[in-house]
């Protein structure tokens, strides 16, 4: 998410004024409801009328983005990333995700095989340790918990598929947008001052009633088998997750001293940027849906 949760800046340390709205606000909105008008249809298109095949290739396609700008970060930084190794263990690994029940071969071993190796490689590189432990940190985070997205497409029963991975983006849409606006037009209390000043506790209860809204909404058009209370659960849970995540990635900017991830996406930031809440929510569902349903 991006600035979901806000809270109106101020010049001072005071809370701002209930329904304040910082300079631009309408021109934000107007660009993310522009963006959202043109993605999601086609997202929507490729879940319910196209194959499986088709869904993970998309969210491989976005992870691959995403890791591009997760290894600009680090070069805005200083530090070199070791590309190949990150994108070839973020493959190894979302694989072994996203199929559970069929990847035979373990492969943490092998991915610390190939980082140690490579730095190595650089020799006498005094930033090799820091690289290497950057270009985990990337595979891990782009290639493990991306897999359980294309997963929510591909484990039994797969008839439930698009659903599943509908549930995922509905919540984290409607938690985003509840956020958004709540946080907007009540935000005061600060809700991470040190990572990313612009989002409020206000906003954040209004991303989680708005996350377990959108649960709802999917279980009635599609998921009627899921328990109510399993929805509401569920809601409250990828909501309250996809604020960590969102939180984690503002951490990551505010470490690399950017504003935004990227520019792919205009009033959202990059794929980064969409991917935060995404992340950290999936893997809730995807624990869920592999060994309690």
């Amino acid at each position: 998410m991006n600035d979901a949760t806000a809270v109106s800046p101020a010049p001072s340390d005071r809370p701002p004024p209930r329904g304040f709205r910082a300079p631009g606000f309408g021109g934000n909105l107007a660009r993310r409801v522009g963006t959202a008008l043109v993605v999601l249809p086609l997202l929507l298109l490729a879940l319910f009328r196209g194959p499986a095949w088709l869904t993970v290739a998309v969210v491989a396609a976005a992870l691959a983005l995403g890791l591009v700008e997760f290894f600009g970060l680090l070069r805005a930084r200083g530090i070199r990333p070791m590309q190949r190794v990150g994108f070839l263990l973020a493959a190894a690994l979302f694989v072994e995700v996203a199929w559970p029940a069929g990847a035979h071969v373990p492969l943490l071993p092998l991915a610390a095989l190939l980082v140690l190796g490579f730095m190595l490689s650089r020799g006498t590189d005094r930033e090799s340790v820091t690289a290497a432990a950057a270009t985990l940190l990337g595979a891990v985070y782009l290639g493990t918990l991306g897999g359980t997205i294309a997963a929510l497409r591909l484990v039994p029963p797969p008839d439930q598929g698009a659903w599943r991975l509908t549930l995922l983006l509905v919540v984290v849409i409607f938690s985003d947008t509840f956020a958004f606006f709540l946080g907007h037009a009540l935000g005061r209390r600060r809700l991470a001052p040190a990572i990313s000043p612009g989002k409020s506790v206000e906003g954040a209860v209004g991303g989680v009633f708005g996350g377990v809204l959108g649960a709802l909404v999917v279980r009635h058009l599609g998921l009627g088998d899921l328990p109510l209370v399993h929805a509401v659960v569920l809601g409250g849970a990828v909501a309250i997750l996809g604020i960590f995540g969102d939180l984690n990635e503002s951490l990551l900017k505010r470490w690399a001293k950017v504003k935004d991830s990227g520019t792919l996406f205009p009033g959202h930031g990059g794929m980064l940027d969409r991917l935060d809440s995404l992340l950290f929510g999936a893997p809730v569902l995807y624990y869920y849906f592999l060994y309690v349903r």
